[in-house]
């Protein structure tokens, strides 16, 4: 069974930065996209970034150059790299993957449980 556990969200002053790791476990095959959604609370889950298996990133207009997306291949995991927090990234942020596992000859998309990010101003 294919699991991504998402870790590093906590609560942080307005300007500080977080970095937000997801690693994808279980009978995987192969990974194809994998991104970054987060959800304030009463408002729909909108994404924040994804990133190709060769490293071509796309970003939110709301980014802005203070999000960088990373993935390490090798171990499966994918990364977000937060600056100049605000307020207004207070959210849940989750990790989403494409993944191929042992039993499927194509990709499905799964998601992590989330962690918490919130920033006190």
């Amino acid at each position: 069974q294919v699991q991504l556990v998402e870790s590093g969200g906590a609560l942080v002053q307005a300007g500080g930065s977080l970095r937000l790791s997801c690693a994808a476990s279980g009978r995987i095959v192969a990974i194809g996209l994998m991104g970054w959604y987060r959800q304030a609370p009463g408002e729909q889950r909108e994404v924040v970034a994804n990133i190709t298996t060769g490293g071509s990133r796309n970003y939110a207009d709301f980014v802005k150059g203070r999000f960088t997306i990373s993935r390490d291949n090798a171990k499966n995991m994918v990364f977000l790299q937060i600056n100049s927090l605000k307020a207004e990234d207070t959210a849940v942020y989750y990790c989403n993957a494409r993944i191929r596992d042992i039993n499927m000859i194509f990709f499905q998309d799964y998601w992590g449980q989330g962690t918490q990010v919130t920033v006190s101003s």
